[in-house]
């Protein structure tokens, strides 16, 4: 059963797909927390 999912290419695309949202929206996230964070405080 377990080599016949690992052999599946409909498997392999869907959790390729999984890790690509995944991967972006850390990335989103990451952008969004460093951009909201002041880089300098004193120039307000």
């Amino acid at each position: 059963m377990l080599s016949m999912l690992l052999k599946d290419p409909v498997v392999w695309g869907s959790l390729l797909g999984i890790f690509i949202v995944c991967v972006m929206g850390a990335y989103y996230t990451y952008l969004f927390i460093h951009h909201s964070s002041p880089e300098y405080p004193d120039e307000s």
